[in-house]
This record gives structure tokens, sequence and C-alpha cells, in this order.
């Protein structure tokens, strides 16, 4: 058997993020970053490792496709590295797939697209089991009209009015490609015979901080009334945060997939 070497490993991962603070590591609570590093490192000898994350999901935000890399001194091999990480990981976070790739890979430098999927649940009653995972609208609106009205959002826009207050980038210009508005049953756990789910999936090659929330948000304002038809226009237009709608809870996002173009 060899001995340790440096090696670097492209991780998959699905997590519930209600108990955590958000991907990255923080002072005031656990977050997913951190948790999973605490897992790695008596893997790695006992040495500290810093795993690096597609991109940073916010506190309740939840992930069925996070990518990760993380570079580590050890012997194991990457079949055995994934399930001894999912024997210590809380059964919140699991590890999907695990490669060992080159040491040129970075998670979060080398994507070329994420994309997202928010959960609408409209019905009587909200169900307590769907509750964690998709936002209650009693309101009924039109998901065809509600896709039309994205319209606008596709393609490449300066989408500062569509960021978190006080954040700090270089540049707010991204690349929205497409955006899909679904209805559907929520499955065997609704409450209620009538539930029904809106799934809103974007896609895109990049996003600001809070910037599909706000999407959603915007979305739904107009679908219910409380703002007009023509806002998101006039958001891409003022490029100012008042001007579009308002942020949708975190509990009902999900980081879908992280995409590589012809990468690892």
């Amino acid at each position: 058997m060899s001995g340790p070497s440096t090696r670097t490993f492209k991780l998959t991962l699905a997590y519930d993020g209600a108990a955590y603070v958000g991907w990255q590591r923080q002072q005031n609570g656990p977050s997913v970053q951190a948790t999973i590093e605490s897992a790695l490192e008596p893997l790695a000898g006992g040495m500290p490792v810093t795993l690096v994350g597609a991109g940073r999901t916010d506190a309740g935000v939840h992930a069925l496709g996070q990518v990760a890399s993380v570079k580590m001194l050890t012997s194991i091999n990457a079949d055995a590295l994934a399930r001894a990480l999912n024997a210590t990981l809380p059964l919140d976070v699991r590890v999907l797939a695990l490669s060992e790739v080159p040491d040129a890979f970075h998670a979060r430098f080398d994507a070329t697209a994420k994309r997202y999927r928010y959960r609408l649940l409209h019905g009587q009653t909200v169900s307590p089991f769907e509750r964690r995972y998709a936002w209650f609208i009693p309101a009924q609106f039109d998901d065809a009209r509600l896709e039309a009205m994205a319209q606008p959002l596709i393609g490449t826009h300066d989408f500062a009015a569509f960021q978190a207050v006080g954040s700090d980038v270089q540049t707010t210009v991204r690349e929205l490609r497409a955006i899909t508005v679904g209805r559907g049953a929520p499955g065997a756990l609704a409450s209620h015979p009538s539930a029904e789910v809106t799934t809103i999936d974007l896609h895109g090659s990049g996003f600001l901080r809070h910037m599909v929330r706000i999407i959603i948000g915007t979305l739904v304002d107009i679908g219910t009334g409380r703002l007009s038809p023509d806002a998101i226009p006039r958001a891409l237009e003022r490029r100012e945060r008042e001007a579009a709608g308002r942020t949708a809870p975190a509990h009902g996002l999900f980081l879908v997939r992280v995409e590589y173009g012809s990468g690892p």
C-alpha cells in the first residue's frame, strides 16, 4: 500500500440547510463547510483541511447538487473516502459522489453555470412537512403568465436591483440563460388533496447574493398583484434594490446542479 500523498478531490453534496447558517464557515453557528471539514480532518491525519464550495448558499437554503473541492494528504481512495464521510457526517449532509481530480481543479473558479429551483406551495392549508421546503402562498396565480413576466430577465443584464443591499462585488452583470415555471402535486406528504406546488427553475452563469430569492419574490409580487406587470423591466432599468420585489424565504430554495462544461 502506497503512503499518503497530497491529492485533490471533487465532492458532490446534498444537504438540508435548515440547521445551518449557510455554506460558508461562520462564528455564529454551524455551517455546512465547517461540518464537512471537521469530518475530513481525521481522514487527513488530523491536519486542517479547507473545503472550497462552488457557491455560498445562504442560511436555510438547501442543495441537491452542491460541488466542493479539497486538497488533502491521504492514502485513502475516493470510494473509501466517500463511505467514511457519510458514516461520520450528520444525516442532513450527504456525499452523493466523490472522485479524485487533477490538482488544478477548483470547485468555484471552474464552474460555468448553476441551476436553482424554488418551490411555492399552494392550497387551503400548509403541510407541516412541506413547509420546510416550500414558500406557502395561499393566493393562486397563472404560472404561464408568471413565466412570461420573467422573460425580460433572460440574457446578460445588470442585476443590481436583484442583489442584497450591501453586497460587495466587482460587477453586478450576470447572464441568466433560462427561467421555467411549472405546476404539479407536491407528493404524498401534502396535507390537503388540493395542494399544488409551483416550481421555478433558473439557469445562469452566475448569481449575485440573494439574486434568485429576489427574482422569486418579485415574480410572486407580480403574480399576486402587489407589483405591476412591468416591474421587472423597470427594476432592470433603475438598478436599485427598492425597484424590485421582496426577498423570498430561504427555505424554498434548492441549488440543483453546478455545471463545469468539459471539466471533470
